[in-house]
């Protein structure tokens, strides 16, 4: 009787302990794990909810952009050369009579997926046919990356591996970066539409191939 109380009361044997700690680092591992996941998720949602907010925004401001457009004479309204889009547009207050120069392009950015980002950039105020034509050359210096003083008036946008344009001309898609309005010329008109094809980069949030189309609001549809 007395030792059957003596082996009831000498407790755990080193396997029976060895056992119960390895139960112990097995659930905590899970739960960690599973803290992980959540937390991969969570970020993942982040980043994608940023990339969409982005995308919308800056898809906004190309509507905005070629809405406010405008065709004068001895102006250009529209420029490509398969690198930059330069635009002439009318400021957002319309009660100054004032145009803006805007340029779109993609350049240099270390801290891009592929090393590249999509930016916009905006002259001042433009009251002169002089003030313009130097606009327009500053647009097309901004591109290029030969004047840092110019990249103050510009904004980062988004990563992109790469973009392409095309203008609805003649009731069909063509290549914008040939025809009349591929490098511009005065008194060159707007497109009947102009469609934007975005790739975005693996690993910033949103990936693939996005498609935008704007039809340019004065063109009249035919009947059917």
């Amino acid at each position: 009787m007395a030792m059957s109380r003596r082996r009831a009361a000498r407790g755990f044997t080193l396997i029976e302990l060895m056992v119960g700690i390895a139960v112990m680092a097995m659930l905590a591992l899970m739960s960690w794990q599973g803290l992980d996941g959540m937390m991969r998720v969570q970020t993942y949602n982040r980043e994608r909810g940023d990339a969409v907010q982005t995308l919308q925004t800056t898809l906004a401001q190309w509507g905005a952009d070629l809405d406010a457009t405008v065709v004068m004479p001895q102006i250009q309204p529209i420029a490509w050369n398969g690198q930059v889009l330069r635009l002439t547009r009318r400021g957002a207050d319309g009660t100054q009579p004032v145009l803006y120069v805007v340029a779109w392009a993609m350049s240099a950015d270390t801290a891009s997926p592929t090393g590249l980002r999509w930016r916009r950039w905006q002259s001042g105020a433009v009251a002169t046919r002089a003030d313009w034509q130097r606009a327009w050359v500053q647009a097309d210096a901004w591109a290029q990356g030969s004047n840092e003083t110019l990249r103050g008036a510009e904004v980062d946008l988004m990563p992109l591996a790469n973009w392409q344009l095309q203008y609805f001309r003649g009731a069909a898609w063509t290549d914008a970066a040939s025809g009349p309005n591929a490098v511009g010329g005065l008194g060159t008109g707007m497109p009947d539409g102009v469609r934007l094809v975005l790739n975005l980069p693996a690993g910033a949030g949103l990936s693939g191939l996005v498609t935008r189309d704007w039809i340019r609001p004065t063109v009249a549809v035919p009947k059917t």
